[in-house]
């Protein structure tokens, strides 16, 4: 996978540039700009309080394709550049290194009534203080945007000779930010008020082409689908369980999928899922894996196997990062993204032409071609970006087994054409937070699918993160090729104890649980909010930021408090620790009154509050790999059960204090299980059969 010639680690920078030493490989692709550019840092901002300079600050991340526009355009432009360096102190930061930056200066620029994105274009006072900013603009004046010369002429003058409104913007943008911080307290959240929102966001799915809202971009949103299809289970309303449906298989059969490699791409740039912005995150995979394993366990529609089968396969295949960047000191951890670009062009490595098609498929190509969307004049700017649309309309018919061989022969024979093509850029730096996601999606999918593979790539992943991103017990978030940077944000220990605890339950490993204990115990020694509750998204030690943000909401990643909420919960139905309970309710009740001033974001929170509400606790004593032990696992891993707490114990092994089941034993030393919900445990079950229709049964709200 990971070619020298993909990483950009080598030569020297340019003069005055001080970004060569960097690991990130974003901000390594600008090491030879003429732009002067700074790591993010004091020494950065006491260079401008030195100069009497504003700070130019840009971010930004390696799979960004209108970064790579401006990079051509302005920053290698020699004219521009030494604009650029002249009036201002210039840094550069990548926004997956560095989210709790990019999380400030988003904020202060939607607080100036501007839509935020990247690349971010933001002018900061030496403090660090925002007072203006954008997001990408020309080098000349074109699609209504100012040219950026004009923009830094204007922004240098106005700071040099109109301080008062330099001081005027950065006092209000400060005294808002640190408004966002303040979360809106409540009481408990109910489980009518999760319904309330699943059905109030259900009128905002497209009903024809799925996804949220009827015009473009369309993002998958795979927390709010989570949200759909826990509603659909709790009440069995079926529009909920449709509009997750429709909207999967749109994006399965869209071109936002890639059908031949596998994986998601980040978002569509229409409606209709065709057309994707190529870059591909871990992330949304990661979550997108959970979503697909949810709708197969429920369904059994091979659609759904066969996309989450393809997409682990890309993980797997694709997105492990190397030690050394020379493909040859696999780390089993995950890397981040691949570039939507390749010789400059936005899709060039995923795009054909009719040409190609026929030349590589002769006698198969018209099959393909008519299942595929290949069209002489192509579908997107005169190429064709391969897509199964046509199956997703109704009436259309399907395809039967033969046909669906040849086809997928087809795609192998392409597949192994494009990997000689010139590919995407590869960041492969590890990120704590993503690989959390992956390594607990990969878990639950490899216990759905019985795949021990899977398991047991998650289980190194998560020995990675262990072993070489903590120092001195404090887990960092960043890690490239040897070397680990920045500190680790909320999000990356709450979905990295959400891992542990997700390995946890696959395996039995008591280690993987005390990890998690742990990483919450320094939360709440570095993170958590004594006034009013909640985690900060830095700690208490964080240097250089001029706030600490605070929020419930969630991003393109799932929010950090939400996750913790679902921790929270899982801990204390696995440990009985009471603390964990209280941790988990005073955290909910933070942020519920969150709900009457906009709970669109909330999904992730409100998904763990029904965890919290509502736990399913499945306790199976025998012993793990005995064939009747494992024919009661089976019940339980194959069914989409998502307030499950799952416990396998040895016979005579206690229980924790307080758990519903303790003390209950095996029937006839056979593997016996016990379904628990609050206090009261079902009758013993040693019938696998007894334990599926219970499960069955269970599923639904009392």
């Amino acid at each position: 996978m990971a070619e020298v010639s993909r990483h950009a680690d080598a030569d020297q920078p340019a003069e005055g540039n001080r970004l060569g030493s960097e690991t990130s490989p974003y901000l390594l692709q600008h090491r030879h700009n003429p732009v002067a550019w700074r790591p993010w840092g004091e020494a950065a901002f006491a260079e401008a309080r030195g100069a009497g300079k504003p700070v130019l600050l840009s971010v930004g991340y390696a799979a960004c394709h209108w970064c790579h526009v401006m990079a051509h355009e302005s920053f290698e432009d020699p004219d521009i550049a030494g604009q650029m360096n002249r009036l201002f102190v210039n840094i550069k930061v990548d926004r997956e290194e560095r989210p709790d930056v990019d999380s400030i200066y988003q904020a202060a620029l939607a607080l100036l009534g501007q839509q935020g994105g990247w690349p971010l274009t933001m002018f900061l006072t030496p403090e660090g203080e925002p007072f203006w900013g954008g997001t990408y603009f020309p080098p000349d004046q074109r699609y209504g945007r100012p040219g950026f010369p004009q923009v830094l002429d204007t922004i240098a003058e106005v700071y040099a000779n109109d301080r008062e409104r330099v001081v005027k913007n950065t006092v209000a943008l400060k005294e808002a930010l640190g408004k966002l911080s303040e979360n809106l307290p409540g009481g408990a959240i109910p489980i009518e008020a999760l319904d309330q929102v699943a059905l109030r966001l259900l009128q905002e799915v497209d009903q024809r082409e799925g996804g949220i809202g009827s015009s473009a971009p369309k993002f998958p949103q795979p927390a709010l689908l989570k949200l759909f299809w826990r509603a659909w289970k709790r009440g069995g309303d079926d529009a909920l369980r449709q509009a997750v449906e429709l909207t999967m298989t749109k994006m399965c059969q869209g071109g936002i999928y890639d059908h031949l490699g596998g994986g998601f791409a980040r978002y569509a740039v229409d409606a209709q899922w065709l057309v994707p912005h190529f870059e591909k995150m871990l992330y949304d995979n990661a979550q997108l894996v959970e979503v697909l394993t949810w709708l197969w366990q429920d369904t059994r529609d091979p659609l759904y196997e066969q996309r989450l089968r393809e997409t682990v396969g890309w993980v797997l295949r694709e997105m492990i990062a190397d030690g050394d960047g020379g493909g040859k000191a696999p780390t089993g951890a995950f890397a981040a993204t691949l570039d939507a670009d390749s010789e400059g062009e936005e899709g060039k490595f995923y795009v054909w032409s009719e040409a190609e098609i026929d030349e590589l498929l002769g006698e198969d190509s018209a099959l393909f071609k008519a299942h595929y969307d290949v069209r002489p004049q192509g579908n997107w700017e005169g190429k064709t970006i391969l897509n199964r649309t046509s199956a997703t309309r109704p009436g259309a018919p399907p395809t039967d087994s033969a046909t669906e061989a040849r086809l997928a022969t087809c795609r192998e024979r392409l597949l192994a054409a494009r990997a000689a093509r010139v590919r995407p850029g590869w960041d492969d730096k590890v990120l704590a937070d993503w690989n959390g996601l992956m390594i607990a999606a990969l878990a639950e999918a490899a216990l759905a699918l019985d795949e021990p593979a899977w398991l047991a790539a998650a289980e190194q992943a998560f020995a990675f993160m262990c072993r070489e991103m903590q120092r001195d017990g404090r887990l960092h978030h960043a890690w490239r090729h040897g070397r680990l940077k920045h500190p680790a944000t909320l999000d990356d220990h709450a979905d990295m104890a959400a891992a542990a605890l997700a390995l946890h339950e696959a395996t039995g490993k008591a280690d993987t649980l005390a990890q998690a204990e742990r990483w919450v115990a320094l939360l709440d020694r570095h993170y958590w909010d004594d006034a009013t509750g909640g985690y900060f998204l830095t700690a208490d030690d964080t240097p250089d930021l001029i706030v600490r943000t605070k929020t419930a909401y969630d991003s393109a990643v799932p929010s950090g408090n939400g996750v913790m909420l679902g921790v929270l919960a899982r801990l204390h139905y696995l440990t009985g620790k009471a603390a964990y309970r209280e941790r988990a309710e005073t955290l909910a009740s933070a942020f519920s009154g969150e709900l009457t001033r906009n709970f669109f974001p909330l999904a992730t929170l409100l998904n763990a509050a029904e965890m919290l509400l509502s736990a399913q606790q499945v306790v199976i004593v025998g012993a793990r790999g005995a064939a009747d032990t494992d024919a009661l696992l089976r019940k339980v891993t194959e069914r989409c059960l998502p307030n499950r707490i799952l416990q396998v114990v040895a016979a005579g092994e206690a229980l924790p204090e307080g758990h519903p089941a303790a003390g209950k034993g095996q029937v006839e030393d056979q593997a016996t299980a016990y379904l628990c919900r609050g206090t009261v445990c079902s009758l013993p079950m040693t019938d696998p059969a007894k334990l599926a229709a219970a499960l069955d049964a269970g599923a639904k709200r009392p």
